[in-house]
């Protein structure tokens, strides 16, 4: 790991250390919204993650960071830095990363590529699905993406009621990393466009990657 990026991490653990761990699904999309960033994803919790992020880094990264063709990385201090979030109990351990070739343009320009992946312990919408309608009514309803949705099928994912921050995971990419991601096809776009691939990552192997975390303890912890 090279100077640069040891200060890009320490820098991290430091602003992040303090975050707020219990997000409440309500409470968080409202403050999205008056931040007016990515209210109505369905996924408001890995924005919600994003807006942290951004508020506690002050200026100590650039937001956003660099662009590459039509993507653009979350920051950049002295490298581009993605942020995800995960649920800790799911059977999908996958990650979905970035564009694959904006993200080999960036390790090729600055050696390395960072990726701050927050695992969160999740709770879902009751049966009746309340908390998935009073955001639907809040976002003004649904977007062309659900429509088009339910127009191919009836089962939709309970939406996630509430997010509890356990850890956060530094991690980095070199160039002779890259092979070892997988690999998604993204189907096509409106205009019939093939989207372009995105690499992916098995978040039960990281150790090659992992660089540093953050472990929060529950609020109820002893």
């Amino acid at each position: 790991m090279s100077e640069k990026f040891a200060e890009d991490v320490a820098i991290l653990k430091s602003s992040l250390a303090n975050l707020p761990i219990e997000w409440e699904g309500k409470a968080s999309i409202l403050t999205l919204k008056e931040a007016k960033y990515n209210s109505g994803q369905t996924e408001w919790w890995a924005f919600f993650f994003e807006h942290l992020c951004f508020s506690a880094l002050g200026n100590n990264f650039a937001v956003p960071g660099d662009k590459y063709g039509r993507t653009r990385f979350d920051m950049k201090r002295n490298v581009n830095w993605d942020l995800k979030a995960k649920a800790i109990k799911s059977d999908d351990h996958t990650a979905i990363l970035n564009d694959k070739a904006a993200m080999e343009a960036s390790v090729q320009q600055y050696g390395e590529h960072g990726l701050a992946v927050a695992l969160c312990d999740v709770e879902y919408n009751d049966i009746n699905r309340t908390f998935e309608q009073w955001h639907t009514k809040l976002k003004g309803g649904k977007s062309r993406y659900q429509r088009a949705r339910e127009l191919r099928t009836n089962v939709s994912r309970y939406r996630k009621t509430h997010a509890t921050l356990t850890e956060i995971l530094f991690l980095k990419f070199e160039p002779h990393d890259l092979p070892h991601l997988g690999t998604m096809r993204q189907g096509r776009n409106s205009n019939g466009r093939p989207r372009p691939e995105k690499y992916t990552l098995n978040l039960e192997k990281v150790a090659p990657f992992l660089v540093d975390r953050l472990v929060f303890a529950p609020l109820d912890a002893e």
